[in-house]
């Protein structure tokens, strides 16, 4: 494509706009790589914004753009192929970024689009903790209507790129998608490995000038004056750069902005959405201490001992004594104004209504950056035993390592997988939550060295070096398996799925030494606090609120349960409930889903026997046989029996794994295995077959109890579902010709009319005509069978007389059952009115025997 010379943005816009209609899709990204490299930045300035929103779609969901999420390269391997050479970390879009970023021009990004609570808080003029958003909130410009951030090249592309996950999400699948093939998912994992580079350092940009560099993003004074609702943090960039003679000296200063950027984009357009429930939860004390102080200030106008109302204010807040004390002896440090813009965000956030819903895409996606992270982490060099040699050799990228769990995504993953836990369906797809959840507890799985090569396939033990993240995670381990808990006994662990999602957690859980870690976090958490003026600072030093993870040389708080309770308290607030997880709650909880573990056996082995003896009883011969189930409509299956005998099998085995898991991490004794499973064997007749549900009787029938609906639910008992009404009025079989059902019930229905007197002449009689007729002509069983569902007393009082039934001519069975027999009679020369005649006699001596002997039995009506 020859590229014109100075061209109008607006004309090339028109141009590239026609080419989207025009052009195949190939074809318009070869012309794209043209114009990016032979125009300059200055024209291709005015194209950019189109052309992102053309690529990831618009942030209101109208244009699909490129549909990453649903390309993939089985489908459409020529477009997935050329879609992530454009949008690769060396790509042309890549190249476009860079060059517009040399030239430091900015973008807007509407506000009203952000994540619910941080468009509560600018709104409110009130910045978030995250550097991302500082100095860069401007009001509209005449005319224009909401705030927009003022954002550089790089941070457009990738709020777009990260945004789309969310905005793009009812997109049009015309088949198939799987997440993690997806060209979307491809890009996440390329840039993440790009940008947070697990080995060396980060690739610096190409660049047009030769040994030319990127500038990183320079200071900007804030277009409005705002506050910020809690202490954030400097960047990590500028606070390196502080320690260096030179910024040319050490190219990786210059280029770790765009990781932080990267990642902390990631974070706030993916985890950071949650309820009004959940961001008062996750406020930190600081933001509580700076609303009481101001509370306190207010009372102490109003009061005449202001020590006297600011304890009844304490108390009212239900603080420990050890922060009262912290609060009143630094309520002076907080002004008025800087208090009352803390406090409204508090009341802004009350306002959202946001309803948000992750899709399990958008789970998937975010394990793979919490996998990437523990590896990213993990690459953690070891530091130098001089502290003189480690103050000189640390760079940024190994600082950033150090602290990017603790510091970026610990908070938000946490609210994050609350939220999941207590708003995601009880069915097969929480299983991508669990899976990510599990992925973030084990980041020995992501780290460097390999495990010992041995012959058993032993379970590798959790090595003491990670009882730190256990303790500053305690949380993740403790609090979230009670909620798994709570999940798993509202599931049907008869499913193999279900089964299988409480054998993975009780199998992680179950790792050697990592129980007893978990143990020892909670006994320091639960260590009583001395109150000792020099340690109350540390109370609040956490990662998200100006506490430093960076390096020895800030001060390391040595107390390890003063960093639990710091982790604790900065997710959950002072005034947090902490329940053990080794307590005798939990230990109930754990012992009534070891429980529903046996119910769930002992019901898969019985959908498993009943599976057998209905493939046992479908032979060739039982074809031709006449069951009692085929025209009373019993119904004795399960809609369990479609998962086949393999995945009972393996449900049988799961569950086996998972109860043995759980007795190893809760130190289950036999003897309480012993007494759940004779409760479970009562839970079978002195037949062997399944209990009723659990019903009260009443006039109308029987009526489900709370435990009986659960039952059925579960799949632990049910009902024998039978036809209860009139054979000769039950729905046509499909082993039924429907003609012939209807052609016999207007015969059998005029004989009846025509016979009634004499047929019951008959049936009343006490001689051997009399019995022979009643085996023929009545149903004596009909009013005793027993009831199983509730049903209308009135129907049990129904009784019909004597009569002639002839529907099972109509089977097919009984059909092809009589051409066969006169179909071998005629081998013996046998015509077809010798070989009825024949039929006739059988049938009536075989009657004579079964009224002398078993007269209760119908077998017209089977």
């Amino acid at each position: 494509m020859a590229v014109p010379h100075l061209q109008q943005p607006s004309f090339l816009l028109a141009t590239l706009k026609a080419d989207c209609v025009n052009k195949p899709f190939a074809q318009r990204c070869r012309d794209l790589e043209t114009l990016i490299e032979e125009l300059p930045a200055k024209e291709l300035h005015g194209i950019f914004p189109w052309l992102v929103e053309s690529i990831f779609g618009s942030l209101d969901g109208i244009i699909v753009g490129w549909n990453l999420r649903c390309l993939q390269g089985r489908t459409n391997p020529n477009e997935y192929s050329v879609a992530l050479d454009f949008l690769d970390p060396s790509g042309p879009m890549m190249k476009l970024v860079y060059k517009l970023q040399a030239e430091e021009y900015r973008y807007d990004f509407p506000v009203s689009y952000l994540p619910g609570p941080v468009k509560a808080s600018i709104q409110e003029q009130v910045l978030p903790e995250c550097s991302l958003y500082h100095n860069k909130v401007q009001f509209p410009s005449s005319g224009g209507l909401g705030l927009n951030l003022a954002l550089n090249p790089f941070e457009y592309y990738m709020f777009y790129f990260a945004i789309s996950l969310i905005t793009q999400k009812n997109s049009p699948v015309t088949h198939h998608v799987s997440p993690s093939n997806s060209a979307y998912f491809i890009l996440v994992d390329t840039y993440l490995k790009c940008f947070l580079p697990t080995e060396g350092s980060v690739l610096p940009p190409p660049s047009s000038n030769p040994g030319g560099a990127i500038p990183s993003p320079t200071p900007r004074s804030p277009a409005v004056p705002f506050s910020s609702y809690g202490m954030h943090h400097t960047s990590l960039l500028k606070r390196h750069i502080a320690h260096q003679p030179s910024v040319n000296a050490d190219p990786a200063s210059q280029e770790i902005w765009r990781s932080e950027t990267l990642l902390q984009i990631f974070v706030e357009m993916w985890l950071h959405h949650y309820s009004l429930e959940m961001y008062q939860k996750m406020q930190s004390p600081h933001v509580k201490l700076e609303v009481l102080h101001y509370r306190l200030s207010i009372s102490s106008k109003h009061h005449g001992s202001p020590a006297q109302s600011s304890y009844q204010a304490l108390h009212a807040y239900q603080l420990s004594p050890p922060m009262a004390d912290f609060c009143l002896s630094h309520s002076s440090h907080l002004s008025k104004p800087c208090v009352e813009e803390k406090i409204r965000i508090c009341m802004a956030v009350t306002q959202i209504k946001e309803s948000f819903k992750p899709t399990e895409e958008h789970v998937l996606v975010v394990r793979l950056l919490v996998k990437h992270l523990h590896a990213f982490s993990n690459s953690l060099k070891p530091e130098p035993l001089s502290p003189s040699a480690h103050s000189h050799t640390a760079s940024p990228l190994e600082e950033f390592k150090r602290v990017v769990i603790p510091r970026f995504v610990q908070e938000k993953l946490y609210i994050f997988l609350q939220h999941c836990f207590g708003h995601w369906p009880l069915d097969a797809s929480f299983r991508a939550v669990l899976e990510m959840w599990l992925s973030y507890l084990q980041p020995w799985r992501y780290a460097p060295e390999k495990p010992p090569q041995s012959t058993e396939p032993l379970p590798r033990s959790v090595s003491e070096k990670w009882a730190a993240f256990i303790q500053e995670n305690l949380l993740m381990y403790t609090k979230l398996f009670m909620g798994f808990l709570n999940r798993a006994l509202r599931t049907d662990l008869v499913s193999p799925k279900n089964a299988l999602m409480v054998f993975r957690v009780a199998k992680v859980f179950a790792q050697p030494n990592l129980a007893e870690m978990i143990l020892k976090g909670e006994q320091l958490f639960l260590e009583p606090e001395l109150v000792i003026p020099h340690r109350q600072h540390r109370l609040f030093m956490s990662p998200t609120l100006g506490g430093s993870f960076l390096s020895s040389r800030s001060p390391a708080v040595t107390d390890a349960s003063f960093k639990v309770k710091s982790h604790v308290y900065s997710l959950e607030g002072q005034d947090f409930q902490y329940k053990q997880m080794f307590g005798t709650e939990v230990r109930n909880l754990v012992l009534k889903l070891a429980q529903l573990i046996c119910q769930a056996q002992q019901t898969a082995k019985s959908i498993s026997d009943h599976s057998a003896e209905t493939m046992a009883s479908q032979s060739f011969f039982s074809w031709f046989r006449f069951t009692p189930s085929e025209m009373n409509g019993s119904y004795t299956g399960n809609d369990l029996d479609e998962i086949g005998q393999d995945s009972i099998k393996k449900t049988d085995e799961y569950l086996e794994k998972a109860l043995e898991y759980l007795c190893q991490i809760f130190k289950l004794s036999e003897a309480q295995l012993t007494q759940m499973m004779m409760k479970c064997g009562t839970a079978q007749d002195e037949n062997g077959k399944k209990q009723l549900p659990d019903c009260i009787a009443s006039e109308n029938g029987l009526i489900l109890t709370p435990l009986g609906r659960y039952q059925i639910i579960n799949g632990l008992r049910r009902f024998e579902l039978q036809y209860q009404g009139d054979a000769e009025l039950q729905p046509i079989r499909s082993y039924e010709n429907a003609a012939l059902v209807r052609l016999l019930f207007r015969l059998s229905s005029a004989l009846n009319e025509r016979f009634a007197d004499q047929m019951e002449v008959l049936c009343s009689r006490d001689d051997f005509v009399g019995r022979l007729c009643r085996y023929h002509l009545t149903n004596p069983q009909l009013v005793q069978k027993i009831r199983y569902s509730p049903v209308v007393r009135d129907r049990t009082s129904q009784n019909w007389g004597p009569r002639i039934s002839l529907r099972f001519l109509a089977s097919y069975r009984t059909l092809i059952s009589l051409l066969m027999i006169y179909f071998l009679a005629s081998w013996f020369y046998v015509g077809p009115v010798g070989c009825t005649f024949m039929i006739l006699t059988g049938y009536f001596l075989y009657a004579v025997i079964m009224t002398f002997f078993f007269e209760g039995w119908k077998p017209h009506e089977h």
